[in-house]
């Protein structure tokens, strides 16, 4: 089955590049099929083709990368042809004509998994910028996605947490990296963003006239989630249905969150919110209500990323049904509280506000990144918990999670650690957030400033 994929997706490479190499047939082919694929035309040609002539100075897994980008936009315009001629599906035949692009999309993305390699960031974002093709998916308001050009941008803004940790590890080692990060951004931003805004801003045009989809095309869709909820909270379909359907847009899980007990609670601490104090239920809490920047999704996409977006005052969100392969994405959460029971492989909490956080184990990390008034408490272990441009964090470690490795950037970040006694209190050791540096024995030397704590 891979391989009747992975040779199908060879053949659609392989016609493409035998267009490319008409020259003037090209030109022909598609202004045939309309100035918009023309223009992607140009789109590849301008900044795919030079992600994958940067990446060839690195070799290696970078240019790997590089190429399952450069086969999916080409398989993404084999895409948009077929669409200008293509009546519009359903949803199980959009989720059929769909599913090459899926296929390589998961390919990347599985590049993420199992253990981490040297070029992990570079990987993660490779991963999580791909996943900016998926505005062909959208089929309107209440498909629940953004908007395509919106779709793009909230794309490349997840993958850019990885890309500035390659800047910054690569910054004074080898150029190769920092432009390979240069030329891919523009690829999305403003490349990919600007090209949808341009020609496809509510999305893909059918041809009404044009031909039908037959829903088998290259394979039965994915299967979906069973019809009766197992767990406490509602469970997402699996696959690409879930980009078709809108999956607790804006509804509070049923059940509450798991009480804390009294020996992780601090006595001094009863007139702060957080993690501890917004666990137990608010019945005066308001009803939570939809953001400017994008509507609410509590989702699985792709079976591998929990997606969590615009959640307001949302005190209940639990994910239990999850994997050490999954990942939790959380963007634009505000005055809300999520809990993850079971490992996953990552977490990451984007620009939220007011934001509690409980999970048990993660493989990889916990980051947080432009966030503001988060607490977070790890109950299980995390090998590495990253907190990047963030205003006001608690972080409560259990007693497995001791030996966390915490890398803070521009941020403010208070690490709570339970006491030896069962019945004691939590201590706090606020982290350095300013520095002073010497010029001493022909180097500079960086030492923290003495905090008062209190």
């Amino acid at each position: 089955m891979e391989e009747k994929l992975i040779s199908r997706l060879e053949s659609a490479v392989t016609r493409l590049e035998s267009l490319s190499a008409g020259g003037g047939e090209i030109s022909r082919d598609a202004g045939a099929a309309g100035p918009s694929i023309a223009a992607f035309d140009d789109l590849i040609s301008q900044y795919v083709h030079g992600v994958v002539s940067v990446a060839e100075n690195i070799g290696g897994q970078v240019l790997d990368i590089s190429k399952i980008i450069e086969e999916a936009f080409y398989v993404q315009k084999e895409l948009l042809v077929e669409i200008s001629q293509t009546q519009k599906p359903d949803t199980a035949g959009l989720v059929a004509f769909l599913k090459p692009l899926n296929d390589v999309v998961a390919k990347i993305c599985a590049l993420t998994e199992g253990r981490q390699s040297e070029f992990f960031n570079h990987q993660k974002t490779g991963a999580d910028s791909i996943a900016a093709l998926m505005w062909i998916a959208y089929t309107g308001k209440n498909c629940g996605m953004s908007m395509p050009t919106a779709h793009v941008e909230e794309s490349w803004h997840m993958a850019e947490f990885y890309s500035n940790k390659i800047l910054i590890g690569y910054k004074n080692k080898d150029s190769n990296h920092v432009e390979w990060v240069k030329v891919l951004k523009e690829l999305f931003v403003p490349g990919l963003r600007d090209y949808v805004k341009a020609h496809y801003p509510l999305g893909p045009v059918w041809n009404a006239s044009g031909k039908t989809i037959a829903t088998n095309r290259g394979g039965p869709p994915p299967p979906q989630a069973p019809a009766a909820a197992q767990s406490s909270s509602a469970r997402p379909k699996q696959g690409m249905s879930a980009v078709f359907d809108e999956i607790n847009s804006g509804k509070s899980v049923t059940s509450g969150l798991r009480k804390v007990t009294a020996d992780m609670k601090s006595k001094n601490r009863t007139d702060r919110s957080g993690v501890v104090s917004v666990a137990e239920k608010e019945s005066h809490a308001k009803k939570p209500s939809a953001t400017k920047t994008g509507p609410p999704k509590f989702e699985l996409q792709l079976g591998r990323k929990w997606v969590v977006e615009n959640q307001i005052g949302q005190k209940e969100l639990i994910i239990d049904d999850c994997d050490a392969k999954q990942t939790i994405y959380a963007y634009g959460c505000q005055n809300s509280v999520l809990q993850v029971k079971g490992k996953v492989n990552n977490i990451t909490l984007d620009k939220c506000s007011k934001m509690g956080l409980v999970f048990q184990d993660v493989v990889a990390a916990c980051e947080l990144v432009n966030c503001k008034s988060t607490e977070v408490q790890c109950q299980g272990v995390a090998p590495t918990i990253s907190i990047d441009n963030t205003e006001g964090c608690q972080l409560y470690l259990s007693k497995d999670s001791l030996e966390t490795s915490i890398t803070t950037a521009k941020s403010e970040v208070n690490v709570l650690v339970p006491a030896s006694e069962a019945d004691g209190d939590w201590t706090e050791h606020p982290l350095p957030v300013q520095y002073i540096h010497v010029y001493k024995d022909g180097q500079i030397v960086t030492t923290p400033m003495d905090h008062s704590g209190g």
